[in-house]
């Protein structure tokens, strides 16, 4: 059982707003050809991975940007990667925003595995931004107006003997979401971010938006034992900067691969899951080392 694989993190540059997800999905076919190359088991795709990050404009209707929406999954626009993965033999995670039958929307993203078949689904926890207009900003960040908070929780998926988790964007930086997945023993958490170089609330920390990543990313793989794919939509997006950095890091909180520039690219490297065991098994023992009774408070509302 491959428990040492390559794995690939497939950063795409920026989606104009007027761009065909037919297109979009024909540069990650691309990326997805170059991952196989390089022998990748897997590669993730970025958050919202289809369109682009519409969020930033008000609208007084939710439903004039329902075309940035997935009614189903997968669909004639993605069946092209569905087929390339299936081919290939090489699993994928992809962003998109999901609008479901009874009319709900949701930050969502899924999971293949190495025959292009869904195994995982994750929506959007932690939506930042705000839920009113607030037209003083050079751009809007209205994500909690546009998307429900995510009904699934986090969950772990068993595939290929691995134990794999997700989360998107901005749950990347609240240590509780990774907590939650190491507790329930994923090995891998494989996510997508659309995150500004502007910060318009506190502008003062602009220049520290690819650190604050890295941080977070690094600090919720060492705390517990697990490596990261974390992947960006980057680059100057309808007058949006976006930061690049996507990055694989390891159990040891080490940044082993980091993309360079905001333009479409793949970050890869070898990775070995056993090698969780090292701070598993030693300084975050969790069965050892844990005082959850000390806790309580993070569970309280």
């Amino acid at each position: 059982v491959m428990r040492r694989f390559i794995v690939a993190g497939g950063q795409l540059g920026p989606i104009s707003r007027n761009e065909t997800k037919a297109s979009a999905i024909k540069r990650m076919s691309e990326l997805m050809k170059q991952a196989a190359e390089r022998g990748a088991r897997l590669i993730v795709f970025p958050e919202l991975a289809l369109t682009t990050f519409f969020p930033r404009w008000w609208s007084d209707n939710k439903a004039a940007f329902d075309a940035m929406f997935e009614t189903k999954m997968p669909n004639n626009d993605v069946l092209p990667l569905f087929q390339l993965s299936e081919e290939l033999e090489i699993a994928f995670h992809l962003g998109y925003a999901e609008l479901t039958p009874e009319g709900r929307r949701f930050n969502t993203a899924i999971l293949t595995n190495c025959k292009g078949r869904i195994v995982g689904k994750y929506r959007k926890i932690h939506l930042p931004g705000h839920s009113d207009e607030q037209s003083w900003r050079p751009f809007q960040h209205l994500e909690k107006y546009y998307f429900e908070k995510g009904d699934l929780g986090f969950p772990v998926f068993d595939m290929h003997n691995w134990k794999l988790g997700m989360c998107i964007c901005n749950d990347r930086r609240w240590p509780e979401t990774w907590r939650v997945l190491g507790l329930k023993g994923a090995e891998l958490v494989v996510l997508g971010y659309n995150t500004p170089l502007h910060y318009p609330p506190a502008p003062e920390h602009d220049h520290l938006q690819y650190f604050h990543n890295e941080l977070s990313v690094q600090a919720g793989c060492y705390q517990n034992g697990l490596w990261s794919v974390a992947v960006a939509k980057a680059g100057y997006e309808e007058s949006c900067e976006l930061i690049g950095g996507s990055i694989i890091v390891g159990p040891t909180g080490e940044i082993i691969a980091r993309a360079q520039g905001s333009h479409d690219q793949v970050i890869s490297s070898e990775i070995d899951l056993d090698r969780c065991r090292e701070i598993r098994e030693n300084i975050f023992n969790f069965d050892e080392h844990r005082q959850p009774n000390e806790y309580s408070l993070l569970a309280k509302e």
